[in-house]
């Protein structure tokens, strides 16, 4: 029987894959927590669980009339992204890819006619970068999935979905982390003023509101108040998480949705990126399992 051993909400913002020296210029001569951050959990959570396969939620990955997730038996090439091709640029990847649980997942859908998924396998699939990014830090031996962010799903469609995996790891032999690769509130500033706020400062969030708003949903991180997260979202919705937040959610439905008590432990801080808000904040089943 397979079993999740561990998930994580981390960022994948491009200054994590700038020189230091970028790094520092930005952030008035400190390093950002970011970088370091993913070292970390990489030595102390994904070393010592030794995972099978990690199952990434990528927010720059977005679908439209259902969910789709990666069937490669691998995945190879150079990426440049579209969006920053100053800092990400014929960037190598070689990822091997775990066929067998994408198609676990599509079957646990299609006994059920409230959702779609596909898994697909076309060479021709684009990568991003909430993906590549991580794999410098994170990746291992293990096999990797990556999950898009279906763009029309409600809130209740992404734990649905996040639950569906959760079965297809269940009937499998497998080790599986989670990591959802997004932000918490994601406005950026005006082109013009962009320069003015690319430091980690908090009072470079985009609004206070939008502070407050991150901040409430770490606290409840912290204390393992999932439930209060979800109840969160029509009012987060107001300050763009990034992704719809579909990477929490997805995550914490295959963790048991509401009724998971999985306290966070953060392996950064919580920063600016531009104005938007990052933190890597990882979970571990306790002793009585995932949920209460």
């Amino acid at each position: 029987m397979g079993e999740i051993v561990g998930a994580a909400v981390v960022a994948h913002v491009p200054t994590i894959v700038m020189p230091e020296e970028v790094r520092r210029e930005l952030n008035n001569g400190q390093d950002f927590s970011l970088g370091p951050g993913l070292a970390r959990l990489r030595e102390e959570c994904l070393d010592r669980l030794a995972p099978d396969t990690v199952v990434v939620f990528d927010t720059h990955w977005f679908t439209t009339v259902e969910h789709v997730l990666t069937a490669h038996q691998r995945r190879s090439g150079l990426y440049t992204s579209e969006e920053l091709p100053r800092t990400m640029s014929a960037v190598p990847y070689d990822v091997p890819g775990d066929p067998q649980l994408a198609a676990a997942v599509v079957a646990q859908a299609e006994a059920r006619d409230d959702t779609r998924v596909l898994a697909c396998d076309d060479p021709y699939l684009p990568i991003h970068y909430p993906t590549v990014n991580l794999l410098g830090f994170l990746q291992g031996a293990e096999q990797w999935v990556s999950v898009g962010i279906c763009q029309t799903a409600t809130v209740s469609d992404f734990l649905l979905f996040g639950e569906l995996l959760g079965a297809a790891v269940a009937n499998l032999d497998r080790r599986v982390v989670l990591l959802a690769s997004g932000g918490l509130s994601h406005r950026f500033w005006p082109l013009r003023e962009f320069a003015d706020h690319e430091s980690a400062s908090l009072e470079n969030i985009r609004t206070p509101e939008a502070r407050a708003a991150d901040e409430k949903v770490l606290a409840w991180w912290d204390t393992g108040d999932h439930a209060s997260v979800i109840d969160f979202q029509s009012e987060y919705r107001g300050h763009s998480p990034e992704g719809f937040f579909g990477h929490y959610l997805m995550m914490v439905g295959a963790l048991g949705g509401r009724d998971c008590r999985a306290p966070g432990v953060r392996y950064s801080a919580y920063e600016s990126a531009a104005g938007t808000g990052q933190a890597h904040v990882w979970f571990e089943p306790p002793a009585a399992g995932w949920k209460d």
